[in-house]
Formats: structure tokens, sequence, C-alpha cells
């Protein structure tokens, strides 16, 4: 039997499938409320790359049923566990952030753990900025005189040498009493919280008594404590969300196989850590998101009252696995707009950047070297362009350009282009001429090098088009061209050339794919901001005080909503030369 045979004959129920290799090891695990029409998706026709390089490993394929989907995701999160699939999305060290523990004793001693241990310590966290971390231990540590040592019985031990430093109040030899020292707890726990005033106030006090007692030296070590305090406290302040919950917003990025986690968790309306996660999956963002949730949020330690999520996924399913397993009630959310979903923006752009940073990092050589003998070019394709369009109806239509150097995006060289010459029409061909006469006749009045290839998202009305302006412009016999079709990833070239069919696995595809890939995000990403960029224009024109000359204006000079969110109301009527009750009214508007 082939891997088809063996999706055809899946039955109708909910369950778990385990693809296998030829050496009968498990590659790849998945949860189903139907196996058949599941598995059988895998098997259709134009799927994307990662699909098919999935299904050409595929031997043969496993199932076990289950009474319902809330089942198999028990079950599949098992498999994943027990199999360690290597084309699942795997938390491969297998531990969690770690937290600050408060430890329940006479004399408590605050340190990083990643264990929870229920005795009545107090847990803060988690942490996924490690250096974040130790810097809150690091200023705790200068600021309270508080124990490190481990001994239980006091009084039977002589202090030790943090003692004699002046670093530890050394109830070890009862120099402290306990009321005395529970006010540093207090004031450490504030801290935690998000409370930095009070610890602020505190070292503020303690700074005057030492300089009013000549204790200069413990007052200029109290004066540095509270210059990171406030520093720390305005960086937390920039990023705040004005409530007392706990929320992460969780944001993915793929590119091929490779795939980048981004969470950004707030604990009491602070911003505690920012974290990024890597791996590599088969998997589509839904599932592999879904499936590092799972993961992520394994021991139920660490969930918050909310996750926000950058893509739709099952958050019904996945919201009562948390509540049965672990009696918490949580809430998954996709956001799209408002201040939570400015907040999941900034978590997407650092997996973004990071995914960026990894396809830098990578050797394309190979790829380089197979798409120049399959192409038949003159020279190694170092320099690519990719064209791509993007619509809505008509409107906001959009030409992005990315160039890949060395077989790796080069994303200072973007471009995009708002396409003039449409009036509403839907025409890609014109889109194309439009977009690549600008660009490459700017190139060549400016003397600049031209790119060695270029590649066209579509099939031979597009890539003729181009064709037809590099002919105009006289570079025809210059720069390379080729369209890269959908269906079936075909390589079109122009002029009735005949097309050329690859495998998937195919290196010199592979690398043409993630050119296309990458176009089609760039364009898709700028459409949505024209159209988020209309809709926040339509917001300021009703605002009260707020006309057609005055939203442009304000538009015109910060360019986004979250540009003047970032400002206080004095800085927006100032820079923005509107009255400050208007500036009020603007700030209070966007913010909900």
């Amino acid at each position: 039997m082939t891997a088809r045979d063996y999706a055809r004959a899946m039955p109708d129920n909910p369950g778990c499938y385990l693809m296998k290799d030829k050496d009968d090891k498990v590659i790849y695990v998945g949860k189903a409320r139907n196996l058949k029409k599941r598995v059988n998706q895998y098997f259709l026709p134009n799927r994307d790359m990662k699909t098919t390089a999935l299904v050409e490993k595929i031997d043969h394929i496993d199932y076990i049923i289950t009474g319902n989907e809330y089942e198999a995701l028990v079950l599949e999160n098992n498999l994943i566990k027990k199999y360690s699939p290597h084309y699942n999305i795997l938390l491969k060290d297998g531990k969690s952030y770690p937290l600050i523990r408060i430890t329940n004793e006479k004399y408590p001693q605050i340190f990083k753990t990643r264990r929870i241990i229920k005795d009545g310590s107090r847990y803060f966290g988690p942490y996924p900025n490690a250096k974040a971390l130790n810097e809150y231990i690091e200023i705790i540590n200068k600021a309270f005189p508080l124990r490190r040592c481990s001994f239980s019985q006091f009084s039977a031990h002589k202090a030790c040498l943090y003692y004699h430093m002046g670093q530890c109040s050394a109830p070890c030899e009862e120099k402290i009493n306990e009321k005395e020292y529970s006010k540093y707890i207090k004031a450490v726990e504030s801290f935690l919280s998000g409370d930095d005033n009070s610890m602020i106030s505190q070292i503020e006090s303690e700074m005057k008594k030492a300089a009013s007692s000549l204790d200069f030296e413990t007052a200029a070590k109290k004066r540095d404590i509270l210059e990171v305090l406030k520093s720390m406290q305005v960086n937390q302040m920039v990023e705040s969300v004005d409530d007392t919950e706990s929320r992460d917003y969780v944001a993915i990025q793929m590119r091929s196989y490779l795939c980048t986690v981004s969470i950004m968790q707030f604990r009491s309306g602070i911003l505690i850590g920012k974290a990024l996660y890597r791996s590599e999956s088969l998997g589509d963002e839904t599932e592999t998101l879904f499936s590092f949730l799972m993961q992520y949020y394994g021991d139920g330690e660490n969930l918050p009252h909310e996750i926000y999520v950058s893509h739709e996924i099952d958050a019904p399913l996945l919201c009562k696995y948390f509540e049965s397993q672990f009696k918490k009630k949580i809430n998954i959310t996709l956001a799209r707009e408002g201040k939570h979903y400015r907040i999941l923006r900034l978590a997407d752009e650092n997996a973004s950047r990071d995914i960026e940073k990894r396809l830098k990092e990578t050797d394309n050589t190979a790829q380089m070297e197979r798409l120049m003998e399959v192409l038949s070019l003159p020279r190694l394709p170092r320099h690519i362009e990719g064209f791509d369009i993007a619509q809505l109806n008509g409107k906001y239509t959009v030409s992005s350009l990315i160039v890949f150097i060395d077989g790796k995006p080069s994303v200072k060289d973007y471009r995009h282009f708002s396409i003039r010459s449409l009036d509403g029409k839907i025409d890609d061909f014109e889109s194309m001429r439009e977009a690549t006469t600008r660009r490459y006749q700017r190139l060549i009045n400016e003397k600049a090098e031209l790119p060695d290839l270029v590649m066209i998202d579509g099939g031979k009305g597009q890539v003729n088009a181009v064709y037809e302006v590099f002919c105009s412009l006289g570079i025809e016999k210059k720069v390379a061209l080729i369209g890269l079709a959908k269906e079936k990833e075909t390589l079109v070239p122009p002029l009735g050339g005949e097309n050329i069919v690859l495998a998937h696995s195919d290196e010199g595809l592979r690398l043409l794919i993630s050119v296309r890939d990458e176009c089609h995000r760039f364009a898709t990403s700028f459409n949505q901001r024209m159209r988020s960029r209309e809709a926040s224009f339509s917001l300021l024109k009703s605002i009260e005080g707020m006309g057609e000359k005055r939203s442009q204006k304000i538009m015109k000079t910060f360019g986004s909503v979250e540009a003047i969110l970032s400002l206080s109301a004095k800085e927006l009527a100032k820079k923005g030369g509107i009255p400050l009750p208007v500036a009020e009214r603007i700030l209070h508007k966007l913010n909900f």
C-alpha cells in the first residue's frame, strides 16, 4: 500500500493519526474531528511545499480512534510527548521559564527557580527574559539585606560573609527581628507585583536617613539603586496595559519549515518579559501555534487569565482542555483591533525579525547553483528580486518588491508600490507593468546594479507583461525573468518558452518558493496597513473637533495610530498643532 492508500482507508471518526517513515519511525502526529477528511487533505493537488516535503517521507499511516475531538486532543499531546516526532513543533528543552520564589519560612529567602513546590511559598513570574529576572534579583539583593543561606535553624550559626559585606541582616544571629525582616519582604512583593513606587519610596527614605547620619557610603549605594529602579520603571510604563490581570501575547511566524514563536507576558499590567522560541515544523501556522500552546502551558502553572494569539485556532477546545486539566478558566482571543492588537503586532514583529535573521544564517549556495543550472543562467543568481500584487475588490492595490541577496532576504532593500494606473479596476497585468516599470526605470536612471533574476508571482500573462517592460527598457538580455505559477509550482519563462516542473524537494524550486512566499507576505501586510490607515483616518474624522483637514494633517504627521498612542496629550497637541482638549479626546477614543 502507498501512503495515499492508507489515507483513503481512514475511518470517518475522530482520533489521531501517526505518519511513519520506511523505518516505522513516527515523523508526524495530528488530531482530527474526521480522520478520513483530514488525512486526505495532505494528498490534494496544489499543496504547499511543506506538506509536499512531509508527504514524500511518509511510508504508512496508523490511526487511533477516540470518542470525540477533545479525547483526540489529549491523546495527540501524549503521543507527541512519547514519540517526539521530527516534523511536529517541539519544546525540546522541556522546561518552563523561571520564576522568583519567596519561601514560606520565618525569615524567607528569595531566589530563582523553575519548580513550584506547594508549601505556602509565593511565586512571581514566569520571566521569559532571563536577563530581566537576574536584574530583578540583583536589585532586590542590593536594596535589602535578606538572607541567602539555606539554614532553617537560627541562632545556631554564625553570620556569614554576606553580613560582614553589609548584604545580609544576619537573622541567624538574631540581629534582626521577624517584624523588621517582614517589612523587607512586603516591599519586595510590592515591587514584583508591579508597584515600583512603594519600593522607591522606601529606598529614598533610607537614602535620606543615611545621608542625615553622615553615612555617605550607604546613601550613595541607595542612590544608585534608585536610579536603576526608576530606569526600569520608565521602561515598564511605556509598555504597560491598564489593567491588573495577567495576559500573554503569542505570535507565530513561519517561512518554509522554519518557525519562530514570540511571547510577550504582562503581569499586573507590567511587561515582565519577552521571549522567542525557535523550532521547525511542517504544519501550518494554525496547527503549529495550537500545538505550541499545548506544550508551553503544559504544566498548567503559568497560565494567564488571557492569551491573545496571532492566528485563528480552536480556542474553545484549548480552553476546555486547560479548564479540565488544571481547573483554570482562561480566555484565548484572536486580537483584531485595539490596544491588545497593537501589543500583539509588536510580538509578531519580533517573530518576523527573528525568522529573517534565521534565513540570513543559512547557506543557500547549493540552491542558487541549482537554479542557475535549471534556468540556464549565465551566472549565479546572487541578486534575485520578486514581485507580487495584493488588492481588495479593486481597492488598496499594491505591489511588493522583495530582494534576496545570496539566497537570503535583504529586508532593507524591500519596497512597495501603491498602484496608481487602475482607477479601481482589477488588472494584475497592468499592476505588474506599472510596478516593474517604476522599479527598473529608476535603477537605470540611477545607474544602479540590476538583479540577476526577477521572479513574478503568476503565470504566462504576468510574465509576458513584465517581459514587454524589460524590452521597452532595453534590459531583456541583461536580466533573467521567470514566473512561478501556483498550479503545481510551475516555472514559467517568457515568450512561450516551455514550462518547467520540478520535484517539490528540488533545491532551486525551494529558493524560488521562499522568494514568492516572502513577496506574498510583504504585499499582503502592506495592503492591510493601507486599509488600517484609512480606517484610522475615518475614526479621527468622527472625533469632535477633528475634520477632514485636521485628520489628514495628523495622519501625515504621525503616520499610524501606534505613533499617536505613543504620545501624551500635550505632545500630541503640540506636534499635531491641535487644541489640548481635542488631543485628549483623540487618545481617549483610540484607547477604546
